[in-house]
């Protein structure tokens, strides 16, 4: 082990209920006067979204919206964004919902004043010192679910269109200048989405605690994530308008999204071309492929995972913590194979090419080849 790293932590976040009436003042604190407010699709036309134009309204700011954004967004999506905001000629963006809408907007904000195609921007070596950091417009986030915490990130995930090969972009600008985490903002979340949005907020922080790279500071986060995960999504499952386990959530996907600086590993790797190709829910991909991975990583995580059974209170070790796993995500409606969310055999070669090449692997507690991941994916499948 190597005692030499770079680190970064989160900004500026703005945590409680009812704290979405401040975005006014957020958008003042960072000059913005024309905000472009980017979202899915799905929550367009939600009563949260209302709300939350209204008070931009009330505060002078406009309603500009843009919401053409789907599940794993992609560089046509980027484009339409990107033309919404120049014609619009908006000051900033305003990052409202999950993951995808999260990531595309702070790719907006990015881009829009850029030269290079966005895959000049990739997350591999200095290339994010190409970008003119003095073009990107400031970006506000106010998450909606509890799984990414892209909303603590300086970096996207995008899918590029014609390779359907999912690309992290990354520049420490990417990074919202002020996060809103407003819990009330989750209480109308779908079960299934409160589901597969938790157990990824999990999952980061279990793959960065299994990670070998050197990151105490991450590794204490990612316990800490864990045990409010454990305490808390099925309560959050279960009875959605309960704010403390919504706030509890929340501030376990920012930890996973902190804690993750560490490294991913095997399940983001499998995950992740699964998502390009097949369109699947990020979450509920991860949540599926868990076990298997963890079962595979047996002998380099086992001490590990004996000791983080011990913190989450799960008796029996490592058998202890893996038939845990299984019990919760059964508990949480958790699909058994990738074939239950359309995920067919056909193209395994090609995931597990993929897999190999994705940049989540370079930090799997063992080294994946080809022939391991073509087995991973017929144990999942």
């Amino acid at each position: 082990m190597t005692l030499t790293a770079n680190w970064s932590y989160p900004t500026s976040i703005r945590f409680g209920a009812g704290r979405i009436t401040e975005l006014p003042d957020a958008c003042n604190s960072l000059q913005i006067k024309k905000p472009l407010l980017v979202t899915d699709s799905g929550l367009a036309s939600l009563p949260i979204t209302e709300q939350t134009m209204t008070i931009l309204e009330n505060g002078g700011l406009g309603r500009a919206i843009f919401s053409e954004v789907y599940p794993n967004p992609d560089d046509k999506c980027l484009e339409a964004g990107l033309k919404i905001y120049k014609e619009g000629k908006h000051d900033g963006v305003i990052v409202f919902g999950g993951g995808s809408a999260i990531d595309l907007g702070k790719m907006i904000a990015f881009m829009q004043g850029q030269t290079r195609p966005v895959w000049d921007y990739e997350d591999i070596g200095d290339w994010w010192t190409r970008a003119n950091p003095d073009t990107i417009a400031p970006i506000i986030a106010i998450p909606t679910t509890s799984g990414t915490g892209s909303e603590v990130g300086r970096a996207s995930v995008l899918t590029n269109s014609e390779s359907h090969v999912k690309k992290i972009i990354f520049h420490p600008k990417i990074l919202p200048e002020i996060v809103i985490c407003d819990p009330e903002l989750a209480v109308g979340m779908p079960k299934v989405i409160t589901a597969g949005t938790g157990l990824d907020a999990f999952i980061h922080s279990f793959e960065a605690f299994c990670s070998p790279n050197y990151h105490p500071m991450s590794q204490g986060i990612a316990l800490e994530g864990m045990r409010l995960v454990k305490d808390n999504l099925l309560t959050a499952y279960h009875d959605g308008a309960n704010i403390e386990a919504r706030s509890h959530m929340m501030s376990a996907a920012a930890m996973g999204a902190t804690a993750f600086q560490k490294g991913l590993g095997g399940v983001h790797a499998l995950s992740h071309p699964v998502g390009a190709v097949y369109n699947t829910p990020h979450g509920m991909t991860n949540a599926i492929v868990l076990p298997a991975v963890i079962q595979f990583n047996r002998d380099a995580i086992e001490d590990r995972v004996v000791l983080l059974a011990s913190y989450l209170g799960i008796d029996g070790g490592f058998d202890g913590f893996y038939q845990w796993i299984l019990s919760f995500s059964e508990q949480l409606g958790v699909p058994k194979k990738l074939r239950d969310i359309g995920v067919d055999s056909e193209k395994i070669d090609t995931l597990a090419l993929m897999a190999t090449e994705d940049p989540s692997a370079q930090g799997n507690p063992k080294k994946l080849t080809v022939e391991i991941t073509r087995q991973l994916y017929k144990d999942v499948i």
